[in-house]
């Protein structure tokens, strides 16, 4: 499975089976994690077998099982928000591929305990990402339409409708979808209106954009 199938099979997961992960796995989830924290500064760690860094009311009420997560953690920077939700869905889709679920986890998080856990001072921890073998792959949401989050001037070229497609998959906060992406030659931007986590959001949806429409066909501008 490559990416561009990871993000359309990829489906929230609450509930998940007492399957350890392999530890070949783990591994791999690992230096994917490391890979990440070094080229984007960040602090993101996978934790095996321990809840603590999940709320009790997480544990208690939404979530069944969930015993290994990822913690979304760096430098309380400016651009910290987006990083993690960049790097975050490149884990989530990782994870996918390797026969994994996954659950984006946003304010629902015991931030004492996982900030005790990575050991790093003047870090802020953001969310966490339960990950291991669920009861079932998870069912699709709503989806808005291509129009309602997209303009191009001119003709859409392909790759702009494949990334506009991408996105249309992306996990967001309450499931807002909030984007606009415009589209003009191969310049490209993209907003995120404001609200909880819209620049996790943000980020989220660069990544998937990305994916879908290939990196190599357009550039990143800041306004259109």
């Amino acid at each position: 499975m490559n990416f561009k199938e990871a993000i359309k099979t990829r489906h929230t997961v609450r509930k998940f089976i007492n399957k350890p992960i392999p530890e070949d796995l783990i591994k791999l989830l690992s230096e994917r994690i490391e890979k990440n924290n070094k080229e984007y500064d960040l602090n993101m760690k996978l934790v095996i077998d321990n809840t603590s860094g999940i709320s009790k009311t997480t544990k208690l009420v939404f979530a069944k099982g969930v015993n290994n997560y990822i913690i979304l953690a760096g430098e309380d920077t400016k651009d910290l928000d987006e990083k993690l939700g960049y790097c975050g869905t490149d884990l989530i889709l990782y994870a996918q591929t390797l026969g994994l679920n996954t659950w984006w986890i946003g304010g629902m998080v015991n931030t004492n305990e996982a900030l005790k856990i990575i050991n790093t001072p003047n870090n802020k921890v953001r969310s966490v990402i339960a990950i291991g073998y669920g009861e079932n792959e998870g069912v699709p949401h709503k989806s808005k339409k291509a129009s309602e989050i997209s303009k191009y001037n001119g003709e859409a070229p392909l790759w702009f409708i494949n990334g506009v497609e991408a996105l249309l998959y992306a996990p967001t906060a309450m499931n807002r979808q909030a984007y606009m992406v415009k589209g003009e030659g191969n310049k490209i931007s993209i907003s995120y209106k404001m609200g909880p986590f819209s620049k996790v959001d943000l980020g989220i949806g660069k990544y998937h954009f990305e994916v879908g429409a290939g990196k190599e066909n357009f550039e990143w501008v800041d306004k259109l």
